[in-house]
């Protein structure tokens, strides 16, 4: 475990220097709709085992939930449930609230475990992992409150091989990271994230692994696939939400009692949620295709090639794990990691190709991309007539990607448009060819 705790805390490390340095700013570039397409998409496809091995348990069940999901989520959706509620001003009044569309996922979950404890009472569920009472003993064996600390299991060794692990899958997950944030803004309706929002969102993960690492938990933190999928079907993306969403955390990190009841929950019911989920994550990819040209034999053949490939490489690796022999342990497990994460392997065959094969930015759907994304960014020179719809642009860029209540502060110190992860971060697009030729002029 202090071995591990070390790899952990020096690959944070570097992915926080990663993100505070802007190094993935400078990709994202880039980076386009034809390679975003395969990278949020491999995110969902890759996971197809993990739901099938929840799902598999019962297959009854698994439907059920998301019976249950399609039932609240897309049959119940527009209507609304009288509350009455009281204020000064109005007095009593009857309210009508869109409840099923907000918490579908509840709803399926509760429903589903109390199918399951009805069916574990009367003795029909036999299947272990299925029946509410096959977990009891974790309930039973946890402490009703824990506080983790650093050094609780001893101070954390460094070694080249742990350290090497670590930093692969930190690479990974800065990978699928960026996806869900491109996703996570596709799903919200709002511009993609611009780079100084990405390069705050891979520090502060670094920043959480640093600090898991420390405290000894043996994991580290990043961006997960089914929270932005559970986005999608409750149409709930408040940043408040998600404040009080981790502060729930810490209280269940906290008390391991409630932690040990959640893991009660049967698994074909969070198989049917990840099915869901995973789905919309997959979807989400897809539909970043409506900036591409798809009638481009070009397009079509990179994002088809990236989407097999994706898929391909990992599988083989998994059912040949000594394919990779360069003669050396470490690198042969980073290459292992790398080559066996799907949204690395498509992300960067995509990339590559869309980056070398000649192709119009209209054709590639550079063009209404970066219309996109760079609506409202601060580094942009405002002038004419535009001034007022551009402004308005970059406030309501910064009200959704700044930091809460300091943005403004933030953006009146001039040293902040240097720093990579400020909003006021001012990026300019330079081709390294036209640097290079320009610093070649300069030296004669």
């Amino acid at each position: 475990m202090r071995e591990i705790q070390g790899g952990i805390m020096l690959a944070s490390l570097a992915q926080v220097l990663i993100g505070c340095t802007g190094l993935l700013g400078i990709l994202l570039e880039y980076l386009g709709p034809i390679t975003i397409v395969p990278t949020i998409s491999l995110v969902g496809l890759s996971l197809i085992d993990v739901a099938l091995m929840f799902c598999e348990k019962h297959w009854g069940i698994t439907a059920l939930t998301v019976g249950l999901v399609f039932l609240f989520s897309l049959y119940l959706r527009n209507v609304k449930i009288p509350f009455p509620t009281f204020s000064k001003k109005t007095g009593c009044r009857v309210i009508k609230y869109p409840l099923f569309k907000l918490l579908p996922v509840i709803f399926a979950v509760v429903l589903a475990w109390v199918f399951c404890a009805i069916l574990t009472a009367t003795d029909t569920l036999k299947q272990p992992g299925v029946r509410t009472d096959s977990k009891t003993n974790v309930l039973e064996l946890a402490n009703w409150f824990f506080f983790p600390y650093p050094g609780q299991w001893g101070m954390p060794t460094i070694s080249v091989a742990s350290f090497m692990a670590m930093l692969a899958a930190t690479i990974t997950s800065i990978i699928e990271s960026v996806g869900d944030y491109y996703a996570c803004a596709r799903i919200s309706g709002v511009p993609p994230p611009p780079a100084h929002a990405v390069n705050r969102g891979i520090a502060i993960e670094g920043l959480g692994s640093l600090i898991s690492g420390a405290v000894g938990s043996g994991g580290a933190t990043t961006s997960y696939s089914q929270n932005v999928g559970a986005i999608g079907f409750t149409k709930v993306a408040s940043r408040w939400a998600f404040f009080a969403a981790g502060i729930i955390f810490l209280i269940s990190g906290l008390c391991g009692k409630f932690g040990a009841f959640l893991t009660m929950l049967p698994d074909p019911v969070l198989g049917g949620i990840v099915l869901v989920s995973f789905g919309m994550v997959t979807a989400v990819g897809l539909s970043t295709l409506s900036f591409v040209d798809l009638s481009s034999g070009r397009n079509l053949t990179i994002i088809g090639s990236s989407l097999l490939v994706g898929l391909m490489i990992p599988r083989y690796l998994a059912d040949h794990p000594n394919a990779i022999d360069t003669g050396n342990v470490e690198l042969d497990q980073v290459l292992q990691v790398l080559m066996g994460t799907a949204m690395f392997v498509g992300g960067v065959f995509a990339f590559f190709l869309d980056n070398t094969v000649p192709g119009t930015p209209e054709e590639r759907g550079i063009i209404k991309w970066r219309e996109l994304a760079d609506v409202g960014t601060t580094g942009d020179v405002i002038k004419g007539d535009e001034q007022k719809e551009k402004q308005k642009a970059a406030d309501y860029l910064n009200n959704i990607y700044g930091f809460p209540l300091l943005t403004n502060c933030l953006n009146r110190v001039a040293c902040c448009r240097f720093v990579p992860f400020m909003p006021s971060f001012a990026f300019k697009r330079v081709s390294p060819f036209k640097w290079l030729c320009k610093k070649f002029k300069n030296t004669n």
